[in-house]
């Protein structure tokens, strides 16, 4: 079995042989400081349908090491170092802490104030740590991610992000807008994140793209921003594509709207739902996965990505395809992905 922390005895390394350590991909221990370091957060509590993601960062651990390392677009990236961090040795003891009050919010479709109030107080301790784990990542010169959980995962390090690159901007991947106020309830609620992360003054402009399933109050929050908020809606896309608008065009200007440096976040839904069918809230549409990869490296070309979260990959329900490794399969690998974007995107010394 693979460990969270990604430690393994140093030695000869081929990386064309199968991936049997215990790190990232299969990774040895990096001489020197990674340049690309991910915080696990294995925190869904506000998950308000479909439930797992909190065994999503040791599920792509595992399927990792099915990842070939010498990427077709940005090469052996892999040398700079790529790891994943240890997680909080409470965060489980939090969520499960927690877990009767979620479910019971949840149930009552928002009624119990009292309770989601305990959830979000317990949200507040989890992104501090994830902000502070963050900082530590940035003060070494690295590139931070935040491999979730569900969406609400990634808050603490966009607030790093926003304070020490200040004018960034955020490629939002997803089916769904995430501007709810609060939800059900929870004022840190997954479908919330963007409300809560445009209050960060350092964040400039936000661009959505492939959603989907969005409500009047969030459309309204889009066009209140008077050009702060940009969607690339799925029906969006779709118009362009019949128009005869090749991908190529629109990656160009999906990127044009976004400044010199880019956050990416991505909810794997954002993806045609056939390739993450366990994920939280799944819809029909969204990007495929060639789409994901072109637009990836079309980003790293014209921006520096200066960090990165991937949320709400699901294994499937306890019970449900128990050996059914695919979402797992498919997060590792767009994680490899996010993390090839980023570090092919700016020089080592950057």
């Amino acid at each position: 079995m693979a460990s969270i922390d990604g430690a393994q005895p140093h030695q000869d390394f081929d990386p064309d042989a199968p991936g049997g350590g215990d790190g990232l991909f299969g990774l040895p221990p990096h001489a020197g400081v990674p340049r690309c370091q991910i915080i696990p957060v294995p925190w869904e509590a506000t998950a308000s349908y479909g439930r797992g993601t909190r065994t999503a960062p040791t599920a792509i651990l595992e399927a990792s090491v099915q990842v070939d390392l010498h990427d077709l677009e940005y090469g052996a990236f892999w040398t700079e170092g790529i790891v994943l961090r240890p997680v909080h040795p409470e965060l489980e003891a939090w969520s499960d802490a927690v877990e009767d009050d979620a479910q019971a919010v949840i149930a009552s479709e928002g009624t119990e104030p009292e309770r989601a109030a305990r959830v979000d107080a317990v949200a507040d301790a989890v992104h501090a740590w994830v902000y502070a784990e963050a900082n530590a990542i940035l003060d070494a010169g690295a590139i931070p991610a935040v491999l979730g959980g569900d969406h609400s995962s990634p808050y603490g390090l966009l607030r790093a992000i926003s304070e020490r690159h200040p004018g960034v901007g955020v490629l939002h991947i997803d089916a769904h807008a995430d501007l709810r106020d609060a939800y059900l309830g929870f004022r840190w609620s997954h479908a919330s994140i963007f409300h809560n992360a445009l209050q960060l003054p350092g964040i400039a402009r936000h661009v959505g793209l492939a959603w989907r399933d969005i409500g009047a109050r969030e459309l309204a929050r889009v066009e209140a921003e008077g050009g702060r908020i940009v969607a690339f809606t799925d029906v969006d896309l779709a118009r362009a594509e019949a128009d005869g608008e090749s991908w190529a065009q629109t990656c160009d200007r999906i990127i044009a709207a976004l400044p010199p440096k880019v956050y990416v976040s991505f909810d794997i839904d954002g993806l045609d739902p056939a390739l993450c069918p366990h994920t939280g809230t799944p819809v029909p549409g969204g990007l495929s996965w060639r789409q994901l990869h072109i637009l990836l490296a079309r980003l790293s070309a014209a921006r520096a990505v200066v960090g990165f979260d991937l949320c709400e990959v699901s294994p499937g329900p306890a019970g449900l395809d128990a050996d059914d490794e695919w979402d797992a399969n498919v997060g590792a690998r767009a994680l490899f992905k996010l993390a090839g974007c980023a570090l092919r995107s700016r020089p080592a010394a950057g």
